[in-house]
């Protein structure tokens, strides 16, 4: 338990109360008190004062009375009580745990345990009511925990998540789960859509004669010739092909190639 102890025990450093404005600090190591001051006056005599400091045992500071009695002055009895413990060798190895051992401890505790354990220090309090504890209370809450409850946690707070009903809970899976459905659902419809148009690409892609077949074969009517794009301005219902059974006869000038195809015996 030594291990956990730091060379730095406790520190503090406050302004004294009214009407002083002189500022103190008090540090405790594993082996001296160390008592700093700041005096801040207006007067002349106290403009140039540099900084004190008085350093002494664990043992000479439980027999200084004197620094005792500043210490709670300025401090409070609390803080008092607190030094004198650390000088007697009585020290608070529960609250110098880590995090992660702490975490374990607090999750065979009662709520209103833990509710009085954030209480007593700021450290404590800090942990009570971080995340990962709430997180760790809720997956010990429930024999089993659904993995839609991760993201909630993150979205909601795991706090929250906690002290909400299992039927609003299974609401909240239900309406996640719908939604990641959807998501799915547009992402396949995406995906789809870039793989037909890829294939569109890729038949293009090839040559020119590969291109005119396909789309020959489909029934498409293309244009020949150099006037394309004249043709495809001035195209109109009367120069499509409507009806098979009377296919167009293709004119010199209409730059219509007749894609339909043509039954033995009968000329077109």
């Amino acid at each position: 338990m030594a291990s956990l102890l730091k060379e730095t025990l406790f520190e503090i450093s406050a302004q004294g109360p009214a009407p002083n404005k002189d500022f103190y600090q008090l540090s405790i190591t594993k082996s001296d008190v160390i008592w700093r001051y700041w005096k801040i006056s207006i007067r002349n005599a106290s403009r140039n004062a540099k900084p004190g400091e008085q350093r002494e045992s664990h043992q000479d500071y439980l027999e200084d009375t004197r620094l005792q009695s500043q210490v709670g002055l300025v401090f409070g009895p609390g803080v008092l009580a607190y030094t004198l413990a650390l000088g007697q060798g009585s020290y608070d190895y529960l609250e110098r745990l880590p995090d992660a051992l702490l975490l374990r401890i607090l999750a065979h505790l009662q709520l209103e345990e833990v509710g009085a354990l954030g209480q007593t220090s700021h450290r404590f309090r800090k942990l009570c009511s971080s995340e990962a504890f709430w997180e760790q209370a809720v997956r010990g809450h429930w024999e089993t925990v659904p993995p839609e409850v991760g993201p909630l946690g993150l979205e909601l707070g795991w706090r929250r998540l906690f002290f909400t009903s299992k039927l609003q809970l299974q609401k909240l899976i239900s309406r996640q789960r719908q939604q990641l459905r959807e998501e799915e659902e547009e992402a396949e419809e995406a995906e789809e859509g870039e793989e037909g148009e890829g294939g569109l690409i890729t038949e293009a892609s090839g040559t020119p004669e590969a291109f005119w077949d396909s789309a020959g074969s489909s029934g498409t009517v293309l244009s020949s010739g150099t006037g394309d794009s004249a043709y495809a301005e001035g195209l109109s219902d009367s120069d499509t092909v409507s009806d098979p059974h009377s296919p167009r006869e293709s004119g010199s000038g209409s730059g219509v190639v007749d894609t339909w195809p043509k039954e033995e015996g009968v000329d077109m």
